[in-house]
């Protein structure tokens, strides 16, 4: 086994199993999004966490999830039974925003296939998906695809996956990425870990790179920090990190925040009880809307491995 196929193996651990454990320059301007800023006023209120449940969640490992901006589709990463390979890309569907998740449906080929594809991230228009694999053809052990599909409401349309190419992929593990998208001019930027450092690469609306990744320094610490979530707006991200300062367990999850998109993040703050543990916290994804947070635990009560939570947040004065 090589050097790299042994790293990206520890970080499928590190994404599945509940003992498992990306660098950028302060990111360039971004461009104005499409929705007027949402501003919480203050400290947020998170709900107690809530498992998902047994219909999407299973005594497998469910981790690494996504929603659809209509909160109607939720794209997870699985090692249950039914699939192509050592992790699948699955999607749970639902008839309303209320209504309950159905049964997890494996997305089949061309996205899944007989290696470890994890990671689902859309845009915000729905018509693209963002993954890591680990097929053949890639630049190292974890690259990142991209696939695109003509029907934003379709989730068994999607095309042949694209490697985004050595302005994002590396002979080193790329993974988790995050596409912050502009509806004005098409541009936007992808967020993704590194090696456990965060970095970011311009991507134009059709999710090609337009330049080298960058290092984005505020984020990252001299210990693993992963999977970067940003809300819509561009001035809030969350990010898991296994062992900076002042954590409660394994992973945690953190955020950090900016008054305006050409400003640099700010120190990242772990957000604390009940959204972090004594165990493992990770891999958080903000919808939409940015009021709710999904993320992925091994914490009591859950139906397996890891298992996919949730939790809301009234903003302060709402």
């Amino acid at each position: 086994m090589t050097v790299s196929q042994t790293r990206f193996l520890a970080l499928v651990a590190c994404a599945l199993s509940p003992l498992a454990c990306g660098r950028e320059a302060a990111a360039p301007p971004l461009v104005a999004v499409d929705i007027q800023a949402q501003r919480f006023g203050g400290p947020s209120e998170w709900s107690v966490p809530v498992n998902i449940g047994a219909t999407v969640n299973s005594a497998a490992s469910e981790a690494n999830a996504a929603m659809s901006s209509d909160e109607l589709s939720l794209y997870l990463t699985s090692n249950r039974a039914g699939g192509l390979g050592g992790t699948d890309i699955w999607v749970a569907q639902r008839a309303c925003g209320d209504c309950a998740w159905g049964a997890p449906v494996n997305l089949g080929a061309p996205i899944n296939g007989l290696g470890v594809e994890a990671g689902p991230r859309l845009s915000i228009d729905g018509h693209l998906l963002f993954f890591q694999s680990d097929r053949p053809g890639g630049h190292g052990a974890a690259d990142i695809y991209v696939s695109r599909r003509d029907n934003p409401k379709d989730d068994f349309s999607w095309g042949d996956p694209i490697n985004l190419g050595t302005g994002v992929n590396t002979a080193s593990n790329e993974q988790a990425a995050n596409y912050l998208q502009s509806a004005e001019d098409g541009a936007g930027n992808l967020y993704f870990n590194r090696d456990g450092d965060i970095y970011y690469a311009a991507v134009t609306r059709d999710g090609e790179t337009r330049g080298p990744a960058v290092f984005v320094s505020e984020l990252s610490a001299p210990t693993f920090d992963q999977h970067a979530s940003v809300r819509k707006d561009g001035r809030e991200i969350f990010l898991a990190s296994n062992s900076r300062p002042g954590g409660l367990g394994g992973f945690d999850l953190w955020t950090s925040t900016r008054r305006s998109v050409h400003e640099p993040w700010s120190r990242p703050v772990n957000l604390g009880a009940p959204l972090n543990t004594a165990v493992t916290d990770q891999q958080p994804s903000l919808s939409s809307d940015g009021r709710t947070l999904l993320f992925a635990s091994d914490r009591p009560l859950g139906f397996g491995g890891n298992d996919l939570w949730i939790s809301t947040r009234t903003p302060s004065g709402h």
